[in-house]
């Protein structure tokens, strides 16, 4: 990067974090610290939303995802907007009826202690580790890129995401994200707008359109059945539903950012608002990936976009293996580049007949086959090089194409880009974390009883360990997945038996803590295993999880605790 791309960067991301710190710099109460104030409105609330899930890895491994898979990943949030709704109508009364600083105190009140302990345990646990993922997924990445130290990226922006957020509390976090939120979204419409303007002259975006539809790329939706296929309409549409039932309305990163309005109808619309534009944002997200592969159709991709570890096995015995392999990816491409030009020719001038394209539509995409072949030996070879080298790529597509073809300071500002949604996310990770720990553990099991001053004082020192811990664990992570793909599983695994939870703590009336603990520790034992052992689409744990803590529990309220109905509380 030049000289004038770091201070793009770095201007960026300090204006941000320093401002956020200004403007909360009289932090209040623990009220305040936890939630806000009045000043925080629902623009704010659905910005702040957005800006918790649309982590770094949002921007990183979507359109690499899309450059491999095509659209079809958007299925993934079909269910979301449902989600959404139902939290609408039927959690944000209750937690706003409560005047709870968390989720969890909820199932404190209507179970027991150790129920409450059992939900946000598990969601430290979930939370914590993703909160690591976040910090580690860019600095890998751009690292790799860049040649910067990884260890002092990641200590650097955790230092950054840390001193603000523990400074100013939810507030800063709203605040910061807002703007945050902001510079993503401006940054990922001149990306767009630099692919498009990179095309050759006689392609058109219509005519790119016709390309990519003929590689395959723009299928959007799959009516497939197969339980198999990792993203089809209906896994997107109940085991999206139920992802996104748990994380906007039990994971108190996301609980936290709406319960800081400064009313019902703030949170309602400040979610609202993500059930209409969360969707269109990933499509379009994943569709600048189609077209950065649309791009690299007419232009000679990498045959590995990893070029650290490409050149890394380039200095092992396999150096002569992988330079034969890179020639002949070479003479492949360079033929799929003109069969793709004539192809892009045939549906610019619609001069050829329906024979004519559908040959000239084959030949393009059996020379892409025959690359995606070359890649995928490439990649047997960079594993079997060593244990150390990571044989996925995609992650690496959108900034590969960012820091080749954006002139200097549009690099700068996709960078912080990257880093401004890793702080974001980060950021509300680190705040959930703090908060829960002091509302849920702290307070509750601690018996002497202190001023705010005293509660601000621990929750800040909480969110600065769990900083710390995150930096530690982002110090000695090891990604094996896409990025973003290991988050979702993540949060499938452990987002189900919290769901069920909660859900039973709604409708189920009849059930009691004890019941509901012994099903949640049961189910989630069941769901973890059953990941290790069967081969479903992981949206599907979801579902499963919420289900089986519902069905187990009432079993077993009815059952082996029948007689504990009458010694347990109601809410």
């Amino acid at each position: 990067m030049s000289v004038i791309d770091y201070i793009v960067l770095v201007g960026t991301l300090l204006s941000i974090a320093l401002y956020g710190m200004w403007r909360t710099r009289s932090s209040g109460g623990l009220n305040t610290y936890l939630k806000g104030d009045d000043t925080i409105r629902w623009g704010t609330i659905g910005l702040s939303v957005m800006a918790t899930q649309a982590s770094a890895i949002t921007f990183l491994s979507t359109p690499g995802k899309a450059y491999d898979d095509g659209m079809g990943f958007v299925q993934n949030y079909f269910g979301m907007p449902f989600a959404i709704i139902f939290i609408c109508i039927f959690f944000i009364p209750i937690y706003r009826r409560l005047n709870v600083y968390t989720s969890y105190e909820y199932l404190g009140q209507r179970f027991d202690t150790k129920t409450r302990i059992l939900g946000a345990a598990l969601f430290l646990v979930q939370r914590g580790l993703a909160a690591g993922i976040t910090i580690y997924a860019p600095a890998i990445v751009v690292s790799s890129l860049l040649g910067w130290n990884l260890d002092l990226t990641i200590v650097l922006v955790g230092a950054l995401v840390i001193v603000y957020t523990v400074s100013g509390g939810t507030k800063a976090v709203s605040i910061t994200q807002r703007y945050q939120m902001g510079v993503i979204m401006l940054g990922m419409f001149i990306a767009f707008g630099m692919i498009i303007a990179n095309l050759p002259e006689e392609v058109s975006f219509g005519t790119a359109l016709s390309v990519a539809g003929a590689m395959d790329k723009l299928e959007v939706v799959n009516f497939s059945f197969d339980i198999n296929e990792r993203y089809t309409f209906w896994s997107g549409l109940l085991g999206g539903l139920f992802l996104s039932l748990s994380y906007f309305g039990t994971d108190q990163s996301q609980v936290q950012r709406y319960l800081a309005g400064n009313s019902a109808s703030a949170s309602r619309f400040g979610l609202l608002f993500n059930a209409v534009v969360k969707v269109p944002m990933q499509f379009f997200i994943l569709f600048v990936g189609v077209m950065v592969f649309v791009f690299y159709l007419f232009v000679e991709p990498p045959v590995f976009f990893n070029q650290a570890t490409l050149e890394a096995v380039a200095e092992t015995e396999h150096a002569d293996a992988l330079l034969s392999l890179e020639s002949e990816y070479k003479e492949v491409v360079e033929r799929r580049s003109h069969a793709v030009r004539e192809l892009a020719q045939a549906f610019q001038s619609n001069a050829v007949g329906s024979e004519e394209l559908e040959a000239r539509k084959a030949l393009a995409v059996g020379l892409e086959q025959e690359s995606l072949q070359i890649r995928e030996r490439v990649k047997a070879l960079i594993k079997g090089a060593g244990e150390d080298f990571e044989a996925k790529d995609s992650d690496y597509v959108f900034i590969t194409f960012i820091v080749n073809y954006l002139p200097q300071g549009l690099i700068g500002l996709l960078v912080a880009v990257i880093f401004a949604a890793a702080m974001s996310s980060t950021a509300s990770e680190l705040n959930a974390l703090g908060s829960t720990t002091m509302v849920d553990f702290y307070s509750k099991l601690k018996r002497t009883e202190h001023d705010d001053d005293h509660y601000v004082r621990v929750s800040r020192i909480l969110t600065a360990a769990w900083g710390l811990l995150a930096v530690t664990f982002a110090l000695y992570a090891n990604l094996v997945e896409n990025l973003i793909e290991a988050v979702n599983i993540l949060g499938s695994i452990f987002y189900g038996g919290i769901l069920g939870i909660f859900l039973v703590a709604f409708f189920i009336k009849s059930v009691r803590g004890t019941a509901v603990f012994t099903a949640a520790i049961v189910s989630q034992l069941a769901v973890i295993g059953m990941y290790f052992v069967l081969e479903i689409s992981y949206l599907w744990y979801n579902l499963i999880g919420c289900a089986l803590v519902m069905g187990l529990s009432f079993l077993l309220q009815h059952s082996l605790f029948r007689e504990n109905r009458k010694e347990e509380g109601r809410v």
